[in-house]
């Protein structure tokens, strides 16, 4: 079984100066390589003069979606690690992903734990230990709930069954990738991994959790807190409910989200934050406007796709719960 590392890059050039010798010196398992998304600063330069690595160019910035679907088009191999250019990786990082993919032929996406770059000892917001969907598809993970992120202490050291696996950093089967049909372009970037793991496990497919490897992120690098990353994720977050939720309870479950939604604008108001309420408006108008174009590209439900039947929105905010562990659910989801 053969795995190639996937960065994506755009502009990215201090994070690949800072951590693509570490990923090429701990990834002798595996053929690295870089998607250049059409960057306009030295990176391509920079690239070319790496060895242990093999270059891919793009002629744009086709967006995390498109510029993966785009360069995994060149690269033969039966794994696909995606990894964002802001990632630390340690020794024998590989190996336990190789071990779980040959020991379980349904395992479709796998990531590690992702912990905070500049908080060691702390889960990252990216992925941390593994995502979760609430009853409305808000997302979640162990270890971060909205803002709040843990400490680890070890408290989600066990390989768990997740229903999303970190962009950040996850291993996928080529074959499945491909069946999918790769991310969704008109993603672009934010929440395109959640999509096609949703998609993956509508067809029955598992995605797990790997409690064994540990990686660090800087998180934020590769597209930084603006408007634009608002309007993505609230246009997004729409799609992702419309392609992927039973029929049956789409329309109420739709209606509520946009009320929440109205709500997060108005929070934005109260914080000065015009702009991002801006925003949030400008993914509702986008997201009506396509809304038949997310309607079509649904596929069949299949029996894996129950999210959990709590509101995390509800536990947060008003219980105050601000631990995994805390939240109405079995956590102890362990393989």
């Amino acid at each position: 079984m053969n795995i190639a590392v996937v960065l994506l890059n755009w502009n990215g050039l201090t994070y690949l100066k800072q951590f693509l010798p570490t990923t090429i010196e701990h990834s002798k398992a595996a053929c690295v390589y870089v998607i250049d998304n059409g960057s306009t600063d030295d990176s391509v330069a920079y690239l070319k003069q790496v060895n242990g690595i093999q270059l891919i160019e793009l002629d744009k910035n086709y967006g995390f979606a498109g510029g993966y679907n785009l360069g995994l088009r060149q690269i033969d191999a039966e794994i696909y690690c995606l990894m964002n250019t802001d990632v630390k990786v340690n020794k024998d990082w590989i190996s336990p992903f190789w071990e779980k993919f040959n020991q379980n032929p349904n395992l479709a996406i796998a990531q590690p734990h992702l912990l905070d770059f500049n908080k060691p000892d702390s889960f990252e917001y990216a992925g941390a230990a593994g995502g979760y969907l609430d009853m409305l598809g808000y997302a979640f993970c162990r270890g971060r709930l909205f803002e709040c992120t843990e400490k680890d202490t070890g408290q989600y050291d066990q390989t768990a069954v997740v229903h999303w696996a970190s962009g950040a950093c996850f291993f996928i089967r080529k074959s499945i990738f491909d069946e999918l049909g790769g991310f969704d372009p008109s993603f672009f970037a934010h929440q395109e991994e959640i999509d096609l793991c949703w998609r993956a496990r509508n067809m029955g497919y598992e995605i797990q959790s790997i409690s064994q490897v540990k990686v660090w992120h800087v998180g934020g690098g590769t597209l930084a807190p603006s408007p634009f990353k608002t309007y993505l994720n609230y246009r997004n977050s729409l799609a992702l409910l419309t392609k992927n939720l039973p029929s049956t309870s789409l329309m109420p479950k739709l209606l509520f989200r946009l009320v929440l939604d109205g709500l997060a604008g108005f929070r934005f108001i109260l914080k000065g934050k015009w702009s991002h309420t801006g925003a949030i408006l400008k993914a509702h108008f986008h997201f009506y406007y396509r809304f038949f174009t997310y309607w079509r590209a649904r596929k069949e439900i299949g029996p894996n796709t129950h999210n959990y039947n709590f509101s995390v929105v509800y536990s947060y905010f008003i219980k105050k719960i601000k631990k995994f562990s805390d939240l109405p659910l079995d956590s102890r989801i362990n393989l």
